[in-house]
């Protein structure tokens, strides 16, 4: 009887073992990473996962020894790297070798890709360099090279790409770029770091897709490092948690989904908004009125055939010959304690929506009804009241908020504007209750932006727009860039004050497991025009759009034995830039029930969708 050999265990690509790291911090040192010890094996995916401030990014450039150009200091362990040319302690490689090993042997691909491309040089040039600087070929080859990993990662038209800017692609397509970029030299191992956190999800499917073909054909080992425990679940072989630089657990993915041992394991793991945890229910769990009563309720905001064209090209004359048709004739309304939805990519007008109800920027067409009276028409010290009662929250809360300002003076500084208390004392007094209710500490008043966390941050933000005892808050994007368990505790907050004051929202944003749990009314935009509104129940359990069931299909769900229909991911959304005279064509709708509208002409609309 004869015995089949078994295959020879292959070594590991990357053994790290008790690496540490430190940083100098106000004259002591902090531990950024403390002894953490993985292998990853090859052709085989390991997700670190952990929240901000978790060590994950600091171990990846620990790897890279990028830590070595940001002022931290590797204070202890090997990383010991199955190098072409035999096996290599990169702790110990010269300057020099690790030049050679950066992009030729180990890839890293950055969550921002428009700071990590030279925005002087085209996209062709920049690839070209990379192939040029690891690999002994010619201009004419490495060009070629070129062209054929953009066609890997499923950019169209890849030759006039290689001559376009990083400023003239979308986030999707730079991210692409920067996958093509360093995969062009084949490396043995790819360090993906939150490669799409700041991606719509549709596009962030596409890059997860495509970063899993690739690894196929190329038989390379990956290190993903995220906090989103959804794309973990479609990555991952395998995983480690890491928090406050230390590794909590290590285990095969499946293991890990099916039995978490650790406590903050499981605390991530339940953190994630799940699709479907909605079903059979009407309304939010927290929420202030249901969908049904809403609907006798007269609209607090009305919006009717609401549109936004910008100038995009003009002859040098000054003749506008393009427009960009960001918002065609939009119309909805939203009621006194409700929340409505505004859910679509990257380009869908969702955010210029929001930014014309605000007053931040003027409307080509259309009326914006508040409490029956129409904005237009309104007073300029009525427009300005308007302000008050219609708060805006955005989505990258250190950007909004003035970095040398305290904390206690940009809460005061909407009720000093709008003069709504007569006392330092009692702005002060408001200001403790404000930062009482968002979860912060009183003592916060006195701390900067950049003492605090996003979440703290974004919180802040929260309690800033409280101040004015608005009527209406317009959140955009607002925790689409927070860590999942910060984000779930965002969330509760919203629903609790709704709940409290009544407080009506329009909740701006691309992931749909979060519209699910806190969305009365979800309305879904495409190319500037509403495409499918309805009830949250009736969008998330009988959708009828194809780009809704699309939307719906891409999110990333915590469960590693899920199939993926990759064939919903193909494709971009395409540009709303117009020539003068070509008007897109406006959407007729068809009604399925009282509150659930659809696009009935969807084959004009099948044209474009992706």
């Amino acid at each position: 009887m004869s015995v089949t050999p078994e295959k020879p265990t292959l070594p590991p690509v990357l053994s790290v073992r008790s690496l540490s790291v430190d940083f100098p911090s106000r004259g002591q040192v902090f531990q950024a990473v403390k002894s953490i010890s993985f292998d990853v094996q090859p052709g085989k995916t390991l997700a670190i996962v952990g929240e901000s401030g978790s060590g994950k990014s600091v171990t990846s450039r620990a790897i890279m020894r990028l830590t070595d150009y940001s002022g931290g200091t590797i204070s202890g362990g090997q990383v010991l790297f199955q190098s072409r040319n035999g096996p290599l302690d990169l702790m110990q490689a010269s300057p020099e070798r690790m030049r050679q090993i950066r992009g030729g042997e180990i890839a890293m691909i950055f969550q921002e890709p428009m700071t990590s491309l030279d925005p002087v040089f085209s996209i062709g040039d920049q690839i070209t360099e990379a192939i040029l600087l690891h690999q002994k070929t010619s201009r004419e080859d490495a060009n070629r090279i070129a062209r054929e990993m953009l066609e890997k990662v499923r950019i169209p038209d890849a030759e006039t790409m290689l001559k376009r800017y990083p400023h003239e692609l979308s986030g999707g397509m730079r991210q692409r770029v920067m996958i093509a970029m360093a995969l062009s030299c084949r490396p043995q191992l790819l360090i993906a770091d939150e490669p799409t956190t700041a991606l719509d999800v549709t596009i962030q499917a596409q890059i997860l897709n495509t970063i899993r073909e690739l690894q196929r054909e190329l038989g390379m080992a990956v290190i993903f490092i995220t906090h989103d425990m959804g794309v973990v679940a479609e990555m991952a072989d395998d995983v480690i948690v890491l928090r406050n630089g230390e590794k909590l657990e290590d285990a095969p993915v499946r293991q890990l989904y099916a039995n978490p041992q650790h406590p903050y394991t499981k605390t991530l793991l339940a953190a994630v908004p799940r699709l479907g945890s909605m079903t059979g229910k009407p309304s939010p769990n927290s929420a202030a009125i249901s969908a049904e009563r809403t609907q006798a309720v007269q609209p607090l905001l009305q919006i009717d055939g609401l549109t936004a064209h910008f100038s995009a090209r003009k002859t040098m004359f000054g003749r506008v010959t393009h427009r960009v048709h960001a918002v065609e004739q939009v119309s909805f309304d939203i009621r006194p304690g409700e929340t409505l939805a505004l859910v679509g990519e990257s380009g869908s007008g969702k955010s210029t929506t929001g930014r014309m109800l605000q007053q931040i920027m003027q409307p080509t067409g259309g009326k914006i009804r508040y409490r029956g009276r129409d904005v237009a028409e309104m007073s300029a010290g009525d427009r300005h009241s308007l302000l008050q009662k219609i708060q805006y929250i955005f989505q990258d809360p250190f950007a909004a908020l003035d970095p040398r300002q305290r904390v206690g003076s940009s809460i005061a500084e909407p009720m000093i504007v709008h003069k709504l208390l007569p006392t330092k004392a009692a702005i002060s007094a408001r200001v403790d209750e404000l930062l009482d209710r968002v979860g912060l500490p009183r003592d916060y008043r006195t701390r900067f932006p950049h003492e605090l966390s996003g979440g703290q941050r974004q919180r802040v933000c929260i309690a800033r727009a409280l101040a004015c005892d608005p009527e209406l808050i317009i959140a955009d994007e607002s925790v689409s860039a927070l860590d999942v368990s910060i984000q779930a505790q965002i969330l509760d907050l919203l629903l609790e004050l709704q709940r409290e004051r009544g407080l009506s929202y329009l909740f701006i944003t691309h992931d749909m497991a979060v519209v699910e749990k806190i969305g009365h009314r979800v309305a879904v935009m495409y190319l500037g025009q509403i495409v499918e509104i309805g009830t949250r129940q009736e969008i998330f359990e009988n959708p009828q759009h194809p780009y809704t069931r699309k939307l719906l299909s891409a999110i990333p769900v915590p469960d590693p034995d899920r199939v993926i229909d990759t064939s919903l991911l193909t494709g971009t959304i395409p540009s709303p830039i117009r020539e003068i005279g070509d008007e897109p064509a406006l959407v007729e709708y068809r009604r399925f029930s009282p509150s659930h509208f659809v696009a009935a002409n969807p084959q004009k609309l099948s044209e474009t969708l992706p």
